[in-house]
């Protein structure tokens, strides 16, 4: 615990060392931050994108974004998170530059429920992931299934479960209130939740699932499937 508490002190201390750096418009330090953190901002802007040149373009964008809006940062925030919010706000925008087409209708994918209110056709439970191999082959099936929602509801879902940003950040990210910030994560999760049933049964009895959709106290395992999509 004590060599974990003073490595995160090391780390403050030399990611403060860096922002010193970059203020005083050090070129190589720059070059750090884009070292330290592009990897990951790429990867980000790739899950929101789906297009590689995009990525790059917008990952591009928030570096320099982030440069323009040094003098405002005030550290209250680790470096990556900040880049990490100011790229999927790039993300977001080129999403919304994009020429609008219409949405795929979500409503076969959610719950039907009878006149008495009892759920038709409940699927049942997804068995769990309990090897490497198996967890992977989740994280695949994840992935799939998420880039078949509806965009609208393929971007809640990445934003609040898989990027990990709270509900409020979501719905001002997204231009939506914060209740149906939660109504459209709710209907995603759902919808999510029967691709990956209906692909379990196209791949046979043998196709290795576990539930994906963080509920309230979670495991750390039953998380992971989402954030390392």
């Amino acid at each position: 615990m004590r060599g974990r508490a003073e490595a995160t002190t090391l780390d403050r201390d030399g990611e403060a060392a860096l922002l010193t750096r970059l203020r005083a418009g050090e070129q190589a330090a720059y070059e750090e931050l884009t070292r330290r953190h592009g990897g990951r901002m790429l990867a980000v802007a790739r899950r929101l994108l789906r297009h590689e040149e995009e990525a790059e373009d917008a990952v591009q964008e928030a570096f320099l974004a982030a440069w323009r809006a040094l003098p405002r940062f005030e550290g209250q925030s680790r470096l990556g998170t900040w880049l990490h919010r100011i790229v999927v706000n790039a993300a977001l925008m080129r999403l919304r530059a994009r020429r609008r087409r219409p949405e795929a209708a979500i409503e076969d994918l959610l719950p039907h429920f009878d006149e008495t209110g009892h759920r038709i056709e409940d699927a049942p439970p997804l068995p769990a992931a309990d090897t490497e191999l198996a967890r992977a082959q989740l994280r695949a099936a994840v992935r799939r299934c998420i880039d078949r929602l509806p965009e609208s509801h393929r971007t809640v879902i990445l934003l609040r479960d898989v990027e990990e940003l709270d509900t409020r950040e979501v719905a001002t990210l997204l231009g939506i209130s914060e209740a149906a910030a939660k109504v459209r994560l709710h209907r995603a999760r759902q919808a999510l939740r029967t691709l990956l049933v209906r692909e379990r049964i196209g791949a046979g009895e043998d196709a290795a699932c576990e539930p994906v959709i963080p509920a309230p106290g979670a495991s750390a395992r039953g998380r992971s499937a989402m954030t390392a999509v």
